[in-house]
C-alpha cells in the first residue's frame, strides 16, 4: 500500500489493460500507447516538443485546451502512464483548499519514496475558483506537482495570470472526418475492447456520414457506433439510412456563454462585412441550428446595420428593424426568413464605416477637452437677461441664406475648424459627400474672403 491508501501505480496499470465490456466504447478504446494517440500531431507528434518532454520524463505543468472530444484527458493518462507517474483526477467542483493541501502532501511523499511525480489532471479547469487556483499555485511554482488541465474554454479568460504564466498551454485542434473514420475502424476491428466479436459489416458511406456526424469529437463518434451496434446486433449490415435512424440528430458544439459563441458572430459578422452572402447564410444557420438565441442575432445586426453600413444605405437599419418585430410576431422558424434575409441584403450593400469612425473621433475630443462653454451665438436666449448677455447674438438663421450656407463656427473655440467626417462616395452616402464638399468650399471660400477683407 502506498501513502494514497492504495497501490495506485497498480491500479492505474489495471485499468488500463483491464477494461469492463459495460464501460462505454469510448472508454475501452482509449489509447494505451503513445502511437495510438490520433489526431494531435502538431503537439505530440514525432519530434514535437511535448513528445520529447514525456520521453525525457520532463513534462511541465500544462493546460490542454480544446473542443470535446480531441483527446485532452487520454493524452493526459498516456502522459502518466508513459513516465510510470501516478495519475491522479482532481474535481474544481467537490474538492477544496484542505483537500488540496493534503494531496500536495501526500504527493510530496510519493515522490520521495518512489522517485516518481505525480500528475494531478483537472478536468475543466475553467472551472477553478480563485482560491483553488491561488491554492495550487505555489505547489505548480516549486514543481511538487505536474498540474494538467483541460478546459473547453479560453484559458486567458478562465485562468488567473500568476498560474496560467507557469503552464504551458497546448491547443487541440477538433478531429477531421479521416481522424474519426480511423478510429472507428480500429473499434470495429478491436475484439478485446472493441466490437471485433459483433462482426459488423458496416458500408464505406455509412461510416463517413458516422465520421461526419461526430463532429470533430471522438467519444460522440464511437458512442454513435456502440449505439448502432446495439440497435442492429451481431453480423449485421450497416447502411446510411441506419445510421440516420440511429443517430437522428447531433448537437452542434457550441456553448453561449463561451468562446464559440464569439467566434461564430464574430465569422457571421466579418462575412457580411466581407460581402459574402452565401457564407453569411452558412454562419447564421450554424448559429440558430446550435440553439443561439435569434434576437441576439438581430441585436448584433442592428449594429452591424449602422457600424458598417451606416449612410451607405440607411434602409439596411429599417430592414433590421423589421427583422427584429417579424421574430418578435412569428417566431422560429418562420421568424428566422427575415433574419436570413436581413444578412444577405446587408452582405450585399454598399459599405461604410464613416459614422464609427467619425463619432469615435468626436467622443475622444469630448472626453479629453471636457466642458468646453457653446459660443454665445448658438445659445438660446428665452430671456432678456440671455439676451443682454449676448445669448444668440449674431446667429445666422440658415433659412435666410443660399442653398441655406451659412458662414458660422459651430464648434467652441479650441476645436475651431475640426473635421470628423469623411463619407465616402458609396451607395446613397455619395450625396452626402457631394453636400458635405460643397459646404467645406464653402466654409473654406468665405474664410478666405474674411481675412483678405481684415487685412485691408
Amino acid at each position: 500500500m502506498d501513502i494514497f491508501g492504495e497501490d495506485s501505480q497498480q491500479e492505474q496499470q489495471k485499468s488500463q489493460n483491464t477494461r469492463p465490456s459495460v464501460a462505454p466504447l469510448a472508454e475501452r478504446m482509449r489509447p494505451r500507447v503513445l502511437d495510438d494517440f490520433v489526431g494531435q500531431d502538431k503537439i505530440a507528434g514525432e519530434g514535437t516538443p511535448l513528445r520529447k518532454a514525456i520521453e525525457n520524463d520532463a513534462v511541465p505543468s500544462i493546460i490542454f485546451w480544446g473542443p470535446p472530444g480531441t483527446g485532452k484527458t487520454t493524452l493526459a493518462r498516456l502522459i502518466a502512464g508513459h513516465t510510470n507517474g501516478l495519475f491522479v483526477p482532481y474535481s474544481a467542483v467537490t474538492s477544496g483548499i484542505k483537500e488540496i493541501k493534503a494531496l500536495i502532501s501526500k504527493a510530496g511523499d510519493y515522490y520521495k519514496l518512489s522517485g516518481r511525480r505525480t500528475y494531478v489532471f483537472v478536468d475543466e479547469i475553467h472551472r477553478f475558483n480563485k482560491a483553488q487556483q491561488d491554492a495550487f499555485l505555489p505547489y505548480v511554482e516549486k514543481g511538487d506537482i505536474v498540474l494538467i488541465g483541460a478546459t473547453t474554454e479560453n484559458p486567458s479568460f478562465e485562468v488567473n495570470a500568476a498560474l496560467l504564466s507557469r503552464m504551458k498551454v497546448y491547443v487541440l485542434e477538433r478531429l477531421s472526418p479521416e481522424h474519426i473514420s480511423s478510429l472507428l475502424k480500429r473499434s470495429l476491428a478491436d475484439e478485446e475492447f472493441g466490437l471485433g466479436s459483433s462482426k459488423l459489416k458496416v458500408e464505406d458511406d455509412a461510416l463517413e456520414f458516422i465520421a461526419i456526424a461526430a463532429d470533430g469529437d471522438a467519444r460522440r463518434g464511437l458512442s454513435l457506433i456502440d449505439a448502432i451496434a446495439s440497435f442492429v446486433g451481431d453480423e449485421k449490415q450497416v447502411t446510411v439510412d441506419v445510421v440516420k435512424a440511429v443517430h437522428q440528430k447531433g448537437t452542434l458544439v457550441y456553448d453561449k456563454s463561451g468562446e464559440e459563441h464569439y467566434n461564430l458572430i464574430s465569422a457571421l459578422h466579418k462575412t457580411i462585412r466581407s460581402g459574402d452572402p452565401d457564407a453569411a447564410l452558412y454562419w447564421l444557420a450554424r448559429m440558430l441550428d446550435s440553439g443561439e438565441d435569434a434576437l441576439y442575432v438581430v441585436r448584433r445586426l442592428i449594429r452591424f446595420a449602422t457600424e458598417d453600413i451606416g449612410l451607405a444605405d440607411p434602409y439596411a437599419l429599417t430592414l433590421a428593424l423589421n427583422a427584429r418585430d417579424s421574430y418578435h410576431f412569428l417566431g422560429s422558424p418562420e421568424g428566422e426568413l427575415a433574419i436570413a434575409q436581413l444578412v444577405v441584403y446587408m452582405a450585399c450593400a454598399p459599405k461604410s464605416n464613416s459614422i464609427y469612425t467619425a463619432f469615435g473621433k468626436a467622443k475622444a475630443d469630448a472626453a479629453e477637452y471636457g466642458s468646453l462653454p457653446v459660443p454665445l451665438w448658438i445659445r438660446n436666449a428665452p430671456t432678456q437677461l440671455m439676451k443682454d448677455l449676448n445669448y444668440g447674438k449674431g446667429y445666422q438663421y440658415a433659412h435666410d441664406h443660399e442653398d441655406a450656407l451659412v458662414d458660422q463656427e459651430h464648434f467652441p473655440e479650441e476645436l475651431a475648424g475640426r473635421v470628423y467626417y469623411h463619407p465616402k462616395e458609396v451607395g446613397r452616402e455619395t450625396r452626402l459627400a457631394e453636400y458635405v464638399a460643397k459646404y467645406r468650399s464653402f466654409r473654406k471660400k468665405t474664410k478666405k474672403t474674411k481675412k483678405t477683407d481684415n487685412n485691408k
